[in-house]
């Protein structure tokens, strides 16, 4: 769906869990996703978000104050800058696992999941117990379709962080796209339990999940499910509307799953599948 150490970063990233996945859903809000993102991280925690600035290489520096590579990569990932900021990171410390890793983002979020792999691969062999490293790695093979790959990555990351509801969030979009529904929402489920907000955190990088049609219509379906447990109702409507129109469910099928017994009553729920019982008559 990202964070880095200075205070001027908040970006977000990849397919990894469906709180986004039919795009390599970068920034984007609820209503402009067809299915959750996968999120990318980084070691960091989340900073806010930066108001513009001129030149970012003078970001918070003193006139004394020479800006380091990293920091500089940092300040063009804020404004948006990857190409710049791919750059900035190339000058970095080449023992540095943080670097790495968010060169590794910046290629990915210029859809160059080659060097993206490669700037992982490289964090990951200077710091192999970070979670997020693996993760990130999960995000790129989900990107390729290596599904089984991906999915080796998030178990591995788990081992590390077995309570991260963001990469049992990616690993559960994972599962959804090798058809393991029920094994998919199960991921959600844990996912909930840690972060009841996770399906709707807009503050990291991401990127879209490469499944089809139909594949997208069982993740909104599912995502609709799992907004139902965190209580958000009205996101869970959309996420419906979306599975409806993709083909992978239809109103009988919402009625009978008492997952969605909550919604009953609720005009919004209501009126959409009085709209597509007609449709489909």
């Amino acid at each position: 769906m990202i964070s880095f150490h200075t205070r001027s970063l908040r970006a977000s990233i990849l397919t990894a869990a469906f709180a986004a996945s039919c795009t390599l859903g970068i920034s984007q809000t609820p209503t402009e996703q067809t299915v959750p993102p996968a999120s990318i991280l980084t070691s960091q925690s989340p900073a806010a978000a930066p108001q513009p600035a001129a030149n970012p290489a003078v970001v918070n520096q003193s006139p004394k104050t020479q800006a380091t590579p990293e920091q500089l990569g940092d300040a063009y990932m804020a404004h948006q800058r990857y190409q710049a900021a791919i750059e900035a990171y190339k000058k970095g410390p080449t023992d540095n696992p943080g670097v790495w890793n968010k060169l590794g983002i910046a290629y990915q979020l210029m859809f160059n999941l080659n060097d993206a792999m490669h700037a992982y691969q490289v964090s990951y062999k200077l710091d192999p117990k970070n979670p997020n490293v693996l993760n990130n790695l999960g995000t790129v093979y989900d990107a390729l379709k290596q599904y089984r790959s991906a999915e080796k990555m998030y178990r591995k990351a788990l081992k590390i962080d077995p309570h991260s509801a963001l990469i049992l969030k990616n690993l559960g979009t994972n599962l959804l796209a090798q058809h393991k529904y029920e094994k998919g929402w199960q991921q959600y489920q844990a996912a909930i339990k840690y972060d009841p907000n996770i399906f709707q955190d807009t503050s990291r990088p991401r990127v879209e999940n490469p499944a089809s049609v139909s594949d997208r219509g069982a993740m909104n379906y599912y995502m609709a499910r799992g907004c139902v447990r965190a209580g958000m109702p009205e996101r869970a409507i959309q996420y419906l509307r979306m599975a409806l129109n993709e083909g992978y469910t239809n109103p009988k099928k919402i009625i009978a799953d008492e997952e969605f017994a909550i919604l009953r009553g609720v005009p919004a729920f209501e009126e959409l599948l009085a709209a597509q019982t007609q449709k489909r008559q």
